[in-house]
């Protein structure tokens, strides 16, 4: 686990900063994902290619055989998997540190400063420096849950090309320097497929929370927006009340 400290620590940090649905996810990668990942999975594949036993003594052919049928393993391809999702929020994690460091300056500014000089007011952070998700760190939280998507899509896609989604006990290999047709046998196939199976639920689960992100950041604005219109039209009508008094 310890290899998963700085990546769990970075992703910590975005937790304040994500939506509801965010956090939601956020667990879901710590806890089934990454946890299980180190505590589980790398002892449930430790043996993957030394305990393959094919009925050949020829040298190399094992090792050819296990190259062809897994070019890279499960523990690296979810790996990768991992790395490459959690991605796009670290990249949203980079824009937000940028704006709260871009907003402390011009608060410490409007302290040194008058109002009527026109100095520019925060946007996006408060006075406790708690981020509102809106304009363009909204727009950058939006790309990084719709690249997790399409990221998480491609890579069950990838695996269910790569390997299925189920450990074959019996591998049949006709490969060079095999003398012939070999039929190799795999460690605890039953074991390893249902590491597989759990793997590619939380998977489909991460990606789910994904697709209901992004419909609540839409709802999200949409609600904002109408306040925001609701509140013009409440002054408009406020002012034209007052013109009617005076006239």
């Amino acid at each position: 686990m310890g290899e998963w400290g700085i990546l769990s620590k970075l992703l910590d940090k975005v937790q304040s900063h994500s939506t509801v649905v965010g956090k939601v996810w956020m667990t879901v990668l710590f806890v089934f994902r990454i946890m299980i990942l180190g505590a589980g999975a790398e002892k449930v594949w430790g043996d993957e290619q030394s305990k393959m036993v094919c009925n050949t003594k020829q040298p190399g052919c094992t090792n050819v055989c296990y190259d062809h049928s897994f070019p890279i393993s499960h523990i690296r391809f979810w790996t990768l998997q991992i790395i490459f999702v959690a991605t796009p929020t670290l990249m949203y994690l980079g824009h937000v540190l940028h704006i709260i460091h871009k907003e402390k300056k011009i608060r410490e500014h409007l302290q040194m400063e008058a109002e009527r000089y026109g100095v520019k007011h925060p946007t996006y952070t408060d006075d406790k420096g708690k981020i509102d998700i809106k304009g363009q760190l909204l727009a950058s939280y939006m790309t990084s849950v719709v690249v997790k998507i399409l990221l998480e899509a491609a890579f069950i896609v990838g695996q269910y090309y790569l390997y299925g989604f189920v450990m074959q006990a019996k591998i049949v290999c006709q490969r060079y320097p095999c003398p012939y047709t070999v039929e190799c046998y795999m460690s605890r196939p039953t074991e390893k497929t249902v590491f597989i199976i759990f793997m590619l639920i939380v998977s489909c689960v991460s990606l789910l929370l994904n697709i209901i992100e992004v419909f609540y950041l839409i709802g999200y604005r949409t609600r904002k927006h109408n306040a925001k219109l609701h509140l013009k039209q409440k002054q408009l009508c406020l002012t034209g009340t007052k013109d009617s008094s005076k006239a």
